[in-house]
């Protein structure tokens, strides 16, 4: 079996394998263990893809019986325990560093299948094994320890998630012989299993396209600091608590996503910034400076203190960094989604003060209607329209929800008009909750290409910037490896992107295959982006339809081969 992949300089291209057993091997409650070893991809002239550095595994595990969240695996050889009747997906990543020289390269997967009681495997493992149980018995020691003083229910969380622990270290391979018995298991023949591999060869097309370091599509994903604050316990500016930003906002930077901490008052006001260090600290510098940060959110800090003092540090802030080449890339997101003249006035009178210290600076507003209380048209979507009028020149990004469009594409037109990007005006759009299915979205449960294609159809609309409102807004826990749970209200997934790596004995966040996805997507704009600036606009549209990627909100491929089409095509027509 041999899988082909096309991949660019600075991308990374991804592909699920899956194992379903076909008979069982492994005595009681399991269908029995694999094991999985890849090789570096390697060149004619000798270049190498490394594995665990351009070449990752991550285990897909479901949530909410959907394959979602993606744990790492160890490397270069990992076991998977494989259970009766059930599929078991791999994904593998490449990430093609930028200085990667073109050409092919190919490496290989065995599958193997791995006996109960096989000495031979025991020496290679061991070590690692050891090592997994002990971070799990010590992270039940870690929940359940500091329980002196603890509120009940904080104290019924942490020994749930203590039991939790336990249960996948007593479930794990290593304990597979003291199982129950569960009845009589299908077992292998002897002779047949002792030499079942399966060899699967990888071949990547590495070519000489770069995707540039800055993403042409600004793409800002709000991550909540007080489900950081109550998830891990850390106290807000403690130096923990400045770690564990720090850590989020690197982590996410790898998806070609521009990452804001938010944290709301009232009325859908929001505090929303980029760095939570100030600007005259050496970090702010750091941050805004990053070339994969394509737009960075500077704080209104009066949005929850209208002191003196706030007022002054929003000063001394818009003052430093107007100074910075990095000013640019900034924008205020002030206010979510108004709904009344009341907070239409609030965004007016914090933009006016903003714009007294920097009159070319950018507000972001999110919206999906006009005042209700000061109709702006006769009709709710005339009014919607109007909004940019209303508000000028108090907001420069206009950010609209798509759900309001539904499957009418021909109403950006009238978005579009009212416009004036003369004057630095820009339309982003957003997606929250609706539109629900079968358009574009990132709910849990929809379609791979249905995630894919919220990217897809922004650029076919002609938006000039995503925001999305959260990226891990879980309901509410106080124990860092505690159950994963969705928000009441929400579709499944709406809000959440990545999970806390506690829950999986991990210490950094483990991604959804959602957000491989928002990547895959975010890349795909790049591709296109290239085919326009030698063939034009129209082509690249016409290229996006004739291939039967994207037609529109309720008409594209629910198969990846027209993706692949779209970007051989890409890659034809535009290679050096």
């Amino acid at each position: 079996m041999k899988v082909t992949i096309l991949a660019s300089r600075n991308e990374r291209e991804s592909v699920q394998i899956a194992i379903r057993p076909k008979a069982s091997w492994g005595g009681p409650g399991i269908a029995g263990v694999v094991q999985v070893h890849c090789t570096d991809l390697c060149s004619t002239s000798g270049d190498r893809l490394v594995v665990g550095q351009s070449l990752t595994l991550r285990r897909v595990v479901p949530i909410l019986g959907v394959p979602d969240a993606l744990v790492p695996l160890t490397l270069p050889v990992t076991q998977i325990n494989l259970l009766p009747g059930e599929t078991t997906a791999i994904w593998v990543s490449i990430d093609v560093p930028t200085g990667q020289p073109p050409g092919q390269y190919e490496g290989d997967f065995f599958i193997t299948a791995v006996k109960a009681d096989a000495e031979s495997s025991a020496p290679c493992l061991a070590k690692t094994e050891k090592h997994q149980i002990y971070k799990e018995l010590r992270n039940c020691l870690e929940i359940v320890e500091p329980l002196d003083g603890k509120p009940l229910e904080e104290v019924v969380e942490r020994v749930k998630s203590a039991t939790t622990s336990l249960k996948r270290v007593l479930l794990s391979s290593s304990f597979t012989e003291f199982f129950p018995d569960n009845g009589p298991v299908d077992m292998m023949d002897e002779d047949a299993f002792t030499n079942l591999s399966v060899r699967l060869k990888l071949s990547v097309t590495v070519w000489d396209f770069i995707l540039p370091a800055t993403p042409s599509l600004p793409a800002v994903f709000g991550i909540s600091e007080t489900v950081i604050e109550d998830r891990f316990g850390v106290e807000h500016g403690s130096d923990d608590w400045y770690g564990a930003l720090d850590q989020h906002f690197k982590w996410l930077l790898q998806y070609r996503i521009s990452p804001y901490f938010c944290r709301w008052g009232d009325g859908m006001r929001v505090l929303t910034y980029t760095c939570p260090w100030p600007a005259d600290h050496p970090k702010s510098d750091e941050y805004y400076s990053d070339p994969r940060l394509a737009a960075y959110a500077v704080p209104y800090a009066p949005v929850l203190s209208g002191s003196d003092a706030a007022k002054d540090s929003l000063r001394k802030e818009v003052e430093i960094l107007k100074t910075k080449t990095h000013w640019k890339k900034a924008y205020f997101y002030l206010w979510d989604e108004p709904l009344n003249l009341e907070q239409y006035d609030s965004i007016r009178n914090m933009s006016s003060e903003i714009r007294t210290y920097a009159p070319d600076a950018r507000v972001l507003t999110t919206y999906y209607c006009g005042p209700s209380d000061t109709p702006l048209a006769p009709s709710a979507f005339e009014a919607f329209v109007k909004v940019p009028k209303f508000l000028r020149p108090h907001t420069q990004i206009y950010c609209t929800s798509e759900w309001v469009l539904g499957n009418r594409e021909d109403l950006v037109k009238d978005i579009i008009a009212e416009l004036e990007p003369e004057n630095g005006e820009e339309w982003w759009t957003y997606v929250c909750m609706g539109p629900s299915d079968p358009h574009p979205n990132w709910h849990l449960g929809m379609r791979g290409t249905q995630h894919r294609a919220v990217m897809w159809r922004v650029w076919k609309e002609g938006g000039t910037g995503f925001l999305y409102w959260g990226a891990n807004c879980y309901e509410k826990a106080t124990v860092a490896s505690a159950e994963i749970r969705f928000r009441r209200g929400l579709p499944p997934g709406d809000g959440v992107l990545f999970y806390p790596g506690e829950v999986f004995s991990s210490h950094q966040p483990v991604a959804s295959v959602r957000l491989e996805r928002i990547l895959s997507g975010l890349q795909d704009i790049e591709y296109l982006k290239l085919f326009t600036s030698r063939y034009g606009r129209d082509e690249g549209l016409a290229l996006l339809e004739k291939t039967g990627v994207y037609l529109g909100p309720e008409r594209y491929t629910i198969e990846h081969m027209p993706i692949d089409v779209m970007r051989g095509e890409i890659y034809r027509t535009c290679r050096s």
